[in-house]
C-alpha cells in the first residue's frame, strides 16, 4: 500500500456542552480533565439567541482536544463505553466520525465522582492523510483533490481494523 494512503488519527475532540455558565459547566470542565488529563478549553457562543437566554461571548460548554498516541489509547477506552459499536450514521462524507456517551460512568477507567454527578459528552474524531497539511498551511494553500480525500467505507475499514468496531446500520442490525 502506498504510505501517502495510510489513514491516521489527526485529532480526537471530547466535547460537553452544558448551555448555560454557571456551576454545571465547572463540574464539565473537571471530568473532562479527568478524562484527558488536561485542561478544558471554554466554548463560547456566536450568535444571540433571546428565546434561549443566549447572548454572544457567553461560556456555555467546554472541549478538549487530543492528538498522537493519547488520542488513540483514550478513544479505545472511550469506544468500550460503546461496547465497541458504533453506527453507520455517525460517519461523514469525509470519513470523519463522531458519537456520545450519555453518562460517563459507562468508561470502564472512570469512577463515579460526586463533585460531578451524571453527565454525557461527545466525540468528534477526524481522520487524516499525508499531505492534509496543504489545506492549513500558511502559503500556498490548497483543496485535497477528491482522490486523496477519505471516503465514508474508507473510514469504516479503518476503523474496523484499528479499533475491532463493529458497525451497526440505522436499525441496529451489524453490518458485514
Amino acid at each position: 500500500m502506498n504510505i501517502m494512503k495510510e489513514i491516521t488519527i489527526e485529532k480526537v475532540t471530547i466535547n460537553l456542552g452544558t448551555r448555560k455558565p454557571g456551576p454545571e459547566l465547572e463540574k464539565g470542565k473537571l471530568l473532562l480533565q479527568k478524562i484527558s488529563g488536561l485542561k478544558p478549553a471554554e466554548t463560547r457562543t456566536q450568535k444571540r439567541i433571546p428565546t434561549w437566554g443566549l447572548r454572544p461571548n457567553l461560556v456555555i460548554g467546554c472541549k478538549v482536544t487530543l492528538r498522537g498516541n493519547r488520542a488513540k489509547e483514550i478513544l479505545s477506552t472511550l469506544l468500550q463505553a460503546k461496547d465497541n459499536k458504533i453506527s453507520m450514521r455517525s460517519f461523514d462524507t469525509y470519513g470523519n466520525f463522531s458519537f456520545g456517551i450519555k453518562e460517563y460512568i459507562e468508561v470502564p477507567t472512570l469512577n463515579y465522582i460526586p463533585e460531578v454527578g451524571i453527565m454525557g459528552f461527545e466525540i468528534a474524531v477526524s481522520l487524516q492523510r499525508k499531505g492534509f497539511r496543504i489545506k492549513r498551511r500558511g502559503l500556498q494553500k490548497r483543496k485535497i483533490p477528491m482522490r486523496h480525500r477519505i471516503s465514508k467505507t474508507e473510514a469504516i475499514d479503518f476503523t474496523k481494523k484499528s479499533f475491532k468496531v463493529t458497525i451497526t446500520d440505522n436499525k441496529g442490525e451489524v453490518e458485514e
